[in-house]
């Protein structure tokens, strides 16, 4: 007999077989010795009340053995003689498109315009200890994409747009800790998604597909409205049918491509702001309503939301016990993202703090047309290098002082390693978002006990939250409204908002292309 219970339980409980046995039979109504076995459907944190504590769904098995799991099958096969497919970026859109065209009989060739994760590093060190970006190989573009180096979350909203499940699924199959299969918010961590993105790409050169690094894509070859092939920086070409465009959100080249060619693309509003970072341990106080936080318990993080001046403003991609870290893409910009380890171990929360921008702000500045959106990105990041005085150095500000117009004449630490330096963000960012976010941080310090504090630092500029351009497409085949066989697809393209939706959009194209 089996029977589906949810059981509240402390958070040392959560983490010990026996004593899940017990309160499952006291749930179930029968002696612990009837409790069999049992697995987790789901594990979340309910910390409404004063004490925090764990809510598992569980299946309970009663006076019967434990049926072994079914395994996970990925249905791969051999596809070195098959038909082939072009994905453009290795990100999770990609790596998943090509993941599901194996187990659809394609053959995928994926080109990446950047390093493999190992290579990647180098890169990586050079922007944080030299302020140098090399602008095919950085924190956006790369193997694994922005993903690699964003914390691993796989919390997603998209769960009517493909099989969440499947995504997990496969995730585990590659190497993650089974956590991720029933945690409410699961996420695997910067310091092991490189390892697990290398499985995939090993796997997919296995069944016969191709991965080309250090290739970039310069064109679309076409005849009349359907494509014919891709050509690459070193000018050669490869033929195709149909093409998987899955560039990320800070391909700029390629929707200047698109618009040079007379592809059409629109501009898509999106959010700017800044990274905001407290002292984990007052994120941990405010959310746990404790002093010290349990062991058992994973540093807190925070999601707000607030409408200020008619516009929405809110909390991104928070990275509890994680870092701050230059996502720049070419020199004389300075963008930030967050990232954290699998254990969330260092001394700082940062989240993204954004205010929704649109076309009354493009238009403001003149910039008009399908890049006016990614023109207003590039001239804020632009102001963002040159206040920060270059080499990535960011212009930073204590939150109080923002709120209240002060230059502030000393900046607390933070994890950002290319250092920060005191300057004023309303001179910053522009007037707009500025104004909003000077409200917000009182708003969010009423709605959280300690969030408004000169302990936190504001930093400047949050940018690449999603893609400034959309690349319009059918809903029912996801081929471009103009162009045959073009797939515009997730983050890039405006269809995902991030690692999770990013794979079910992947895998939707490759469903299409082969249809």
């Amino acid at each position: 007999m089996t029977k589906t219970v949810s059981i509240l339980v402390s958070p040392a409980d959560a983490f010990d077989e026996r004593a899940i046995k017990r309160i499952a039979a006291e749930e179930c109504g029968v002696t612990t010795k009837r409790v069999t076995g049992y697995r987790i459907e789901k594990r979340s944190i309910d910390a409404r009340s004063r004490q925090a504590r764990y809510i598992l769904q569980l299946e309970v098995y009663i006076d019967g053995k434990v049926p072994e799991a079914t395994p996970f099958d990925p249905e791969l096969q051999n596809v070195s003689n098959a038909p082939h497919i072009v994905i453009v970026g290795a990100g999770p859109a990609g790596l998943f498109a090509a993941l599901r065209l194996i187990a659809l009989g394609r053959k995928p060739i994926i080109i990446e315009r950047g390093k493999d994760v190992r290579s990647r590093r180098r890169d990586l060190a050079a922007i944080n200890k030299e302020g140098v970006v090399n602008p095919e190989s950085n924190y956006c573009f790369g193997e694994g994409g922005a993903g690699t180096y964003s914390d691993g979350k796989l919390y997603t909203r998209s769960t009517k747009r493909g099989n969440v499940q499947r995504i997990l699924q496969l995730f585990h199959h590659f190497g993650t800790e089974e956590d991720i299969l029933f945690d409410a918010h699961p996420h695997i961590g910067t310091n092991k998604l490189p390892q697990i993105i290398t499985a995939m790409r090993q796997q997919i050169i296995a069944c016969g597909g191709e991965v080309r690094f250090d290739t970039r894509l310069t064109d679309l070859l076409l005849n009349g409205d359907t494509i014919k092939g891709v050509k690459l920086h070193t000018g050669d070409t490869i033929t195709c049918d149909k093409v998987i465009l899955a560039t990320g959100h800070s391909a700029r080249d390629i929707f200047e491509l698109l618009h040079r060619r007379n592809i059409l693309i629109e501009a898509k509003p999106f959010a700017l702001g800044v990274r905001i970072e407290h002292p984990q341990s007052l994120v941990d106080t405010a959310r746990y309503h404790c002093t010290i936080r349990d062991p058992f318990l994973p540093p807190a993080s925070y999601s707000l939301v607030t409408q200020e001046n008619g516009r929405g403003v809110f909390s991104f991609c928070m990275c509890p016990g994680g870092i701050i870290a230059p996502a720049a893409t070419a020199p004389g910009e300075l963008v930030v993202n967050g990232w954290s380890p699998s254990k969330r171990n260092n001394p700082y929360a940062n989240s993204g703090t954004v205010v929704a921008v649109d076309e009354r702000d493009f238009d403001a500045y003149k910039f008009k047309g399908p890049l006016a959106a990614m023109q207003y990105q590039q001239m804020v990041e632009r102001a963002s290098f040159r206040a920060g005085g270059g080499r990535l150095v960011a212009p930073a500000q204590r939150m109080t002082d923002f709120a209240t117009g002060r230059l502030s004449k000393t900046l607390p630490d933070c994890s950002y390693l290319p250092g920060i330096h005191s300057a004023p963000l309303a001179e910053v960012l522009p007037r707009e978002v500025s104004a909003a976010l000077k409200k917000a941080v009182l708003t969010f310090g009423k709605k959280m006990k300690g969030y408004y504090t000169e302990e936190a630092v504001l930093v400047a500029t949050e940018s690449r939250t999603s893609s400034p351009v959309r690349i319009p497409r059918h809903k029912d085949t996801l081929q471009h409204v103009q162009i045959k066989g073009l797939y515009p697809c997730a983050e890039g393209a405006g269809y995902a908002g991030g690692i999770v939706s990013a794979a079910i959009d992947g895998e939707r194209c490759a469903e299409m292309c082969v249809a």
